[in-house]
Parts: structure tokens; sequence; C-alpha cells
């Protein structure tokens, strides 16, 4: 069993817990939750400020919106994506590939996009609760269908591998 938490983006790229928290944990996935409406450079520059943080493993529902659901609907953040995954690429962050249906984040347009520029993947449920774990076969099926191999994908991997990355 591994530790690990979804930790907030902050305005300024920075990660919203301190670093002994974030020390003590196996896997930081790191996202935005507020403010979502940025204008794209300063998105961008928060974005790939948590992804240059050295305890970043994963860079969580890149656009944030939303296309169903209860909550209603939200439009993806705006940011250089081309720039957001080589820095991905470059710091060795993977993608999540967010398995909740009202998410479907990445669009499949920047999931191509993650995949032609090396990312790594992570396919996450985002569950709220214990009946939504099974969303992980939605967020595999849309990475079989974005010709994601298994070797990208961390959730694939035996857990020597998974330490050891």
């Amino acid at each position: 069993m591994l530790a690990g938490a979804e930790v907030d983006i902050l305005d300024d790229g920075s990660l919203d817990h301190d670093p002994d928290t974030l020390g003590r944990l196996d896997i930081v996935v790191a996202s935005v939750h507020s403010k979502l409406a940025m204008p794209p450079d300063a998105m961008t520059a928060r974005l790939v400020g948590a992804i240059a943080h050295p305890r970043t493993d994963i860079l969580g529902h890149v656009t944030g919106r939303l296309i169903a659901g209860e909550r209603g609907t939200r439009p993806p953040s705006a940011f250089d994506a081309e720039v957001v995954f080589e820095a991905c690429r470059r710091f060795g962050v993977a993608v999540e590939i967010n398995s909740r249906p009202e998410r479907c984040d990445p669009p499949d347009d920047l999931l191509a996009l993650a995949r032609d520029s090396g990312c790594l993947f992570s396919i996450d449920t985002d569950a709220h609760a214990p009946g939504q774990l099974g969303f992980s076969e939605y967020g595999a099926a849309r990475a079989a269908a974005a010709g994601i191999p298994p070797e990208r994908i961390l959730t694939c991997w035996e857990l020597p591998r998974l330490q050891a990355w």
C-alpha cells in the first residue's frame, strides 16, 4: 500500500502542503481546484511551476473541466498544452487520465498531444465514494482508444517499477 494525496496547486504554482507532509507521501497528485479561469499565460506558469516541484508525481485533471453531472458543467482552463506536456515529459510527471465520466479529462485532443509528447500517464478514478472505484475501467478504455501503451501507464506497472520511478 502506498501513501498518496491529491494536493492543490496554488496560484503561484506551489503546492498547498508543507515540505514535511509532502515528504511522507509516496505519490503526490497536483491539481488545480480554484481560479480555473486564469489567463492562459498565468495558468501555464502555474501548471509548470507545480510540475517542476520535486514532489509532484502526477498532474491531475489538467483542464479542470466538467462536461456533465450534478455539479453542472464548467469549461476547460486555457493554457499552453504543448508547454505543459513538455514540462511533464522533462520532469517525469505523469498526466492523469481522470476516469470520472463527468470530467473526461484530458479531452481526447489533449490526451493525444500528451501521448505524442512522450508523457507518462496515470489512470485515476477521482473516486469520492467506494462505489466510484469502478471508474478505472472508463479511464482504461480511454487510454486504449488513445493508443497509449501499458508501458507508459503507471497504474499498469508492477510495484517495484513504480517504487523505483
